[in-house]
């Protein structure tokens, strides 16, 4: 949808953003015009946001989408006010923000598959609100969303689908990361993968969804967890969630795997969304085992498979996206199991950043420093 062809509107509220106007280029941040939520939204007063590679798909251009954007998919912070028709929350209320809402009435939703459900697909690809409308303006016109969200900024208004009710105990900047990286990884393991206790696991790229991954497997009770990663400082964070063997991706993975298990390992994650990576993994699976794509590749990304080989050895390979999750169910069982001490989400953090950092924290992230960055915003110290 062409950019001229969506309404809006300056109504007064500011709001501090970080805006993508070019590919490739650094991101400006700036004061937005944001316009008050409409019937069924909510404005949220953002209190952290995660730095997370699918934002860098869109910056590369990998992600195509309409420019100007304001990015940012991953994120929490507290509802500051309703739109008509939302009367189940509050203000005041804390929310983690899901980038995949889902409708509730459709045949996946029915089928207990929420993640699959396609209902909001287009706005979320057009960068609007769910009425194909923006809320946030410059002095050029309207300014795009990324999922709806478009969390980098200091007020986000969403949709009300968009927002789930986290308890208050929970600090915001490891509610954030339950909106995305966390509930990919954990749930990869434990909704999709279904990891069994004292399964050998190996996971491919320990960033921010692969760590997760790893805190899964030790979560499901995995006794092996085999972390492969081209950066070596990325060996410590591994170790540190779970991960009981670390291998360096320029070595002789395969042969590596097979010495420490003999036959292949019982789970195989692919957390990178790389062709090259993808296929590997299906050399570290055992037979009967299964390998599990969760990290996104171009749209038109594909690999050759060895279907032979794959039917002799009984491999499953599988997909799953956002942790194959139920958000209303995930981001609270998630929270729990972290201040329940099972799930260390705060170990998993290892960085953070003010807004005006964006650019930095993106370089950060793209020379492989180890663990998440985290934006906090003003008046919001961690912990």
């Amino acid at each position: 949808m062409p950019v001229a062809q969506v309404t809006w509107m300056f109504l007064g509220m500011k709001s501090r953003a970080a805006v993508m106007y070019g590919r490739g280029q650094p991101l400006v941040v700036e004061t937005l015009e944001l316009a008050p939520p409409r019937t069924g939204e909510v404005m949220v007063r953002m209190h952290a946001a995660g730095v997370c590679h699918s934002d860098y798909h869109v910056i590369s251009g990998q992600a195509d989408h309409e420019l100007p954007v304001v990015l940012g998919h991953e994120g929490a912070g507290r509802v500051v006010q309703l739109g008509d028709g939302v009367t189940d929350l509050a203000i005041g209320d804390h929310v983690v923000l899901s980038w995949l809402p889902y409708c509730g009435d459709c045949f996946f939703c029915a089928h207990d598959q929420t993640h699959l459900c396609k209902t909001y697909e287009t706005p979320l690809w057009d960068g609007t609100m769910m009425d194909g409308t923006c809320r946030l303006s410059n002095s050029e016109g309207p300014v795009r969303h990324l999922s709806m969200l478009a969390c980098w900024a200091d007020h986000a208004v969403v949709p009300r689908k968009s927002c789930i009710r986290i308890d208050k105990t929970v600090p915001f900047e490891i509610a954030a990361l339950l909106g995305c990286a966390v509930t990919t990884g954990v749930g990869a393991v434990l909704n999709r993968a279904q990891v069994e206790p004292q399964s050998s696991v190996v996971v491919i790229g320990a960033g921010g969804v692969g760590l997760s991954i790893i805190m899964g497997a030790k979560l499901a009770g995995a006794r092996r967890i085999v972390a492969i990663d081209a950066s070596p400082q990325a060996e410590a964070k591994a170790r540190e969630l779970g991960a009981t063997d670390f291998v360096l991706a320029d070595e002789d993975v395969n042969a590596r795997i097979k010495m420490m298990t003999g036959h292949g390992v019982d789970h195989v994650f692919e957390a990178v969304g790389n062709r090259a990576l993808q296929r590997s993994a299906l050399d570290y699976c055992r037979p009967g085992g299964q390998v599990t794509f969760v990290g996104l590749d171009a749209n038109d990304a594909s690999i050759d498979l060895p279907t032979t080989e794959i039917t002799r050895s009984e491999i499953t390979v599988t997909g799953s996206i956002f942790g194959s999750a139920c958000a209303t169910r995930d981001f609270v069982t998630y929270g729990q199991h972290h201040m329940n001490g099972d799930l260390p989400i705060d170990r998993l953090i290892g960085r953070y950043y003010r807004l005006d950092q964006i650019n930095q924290a993106i370089a950060d992230m793209l020379d492989g420093k180890a663990g998440r960055g985290v934006i906090l915003f003003d008046g919001v110290e961690h912990g």
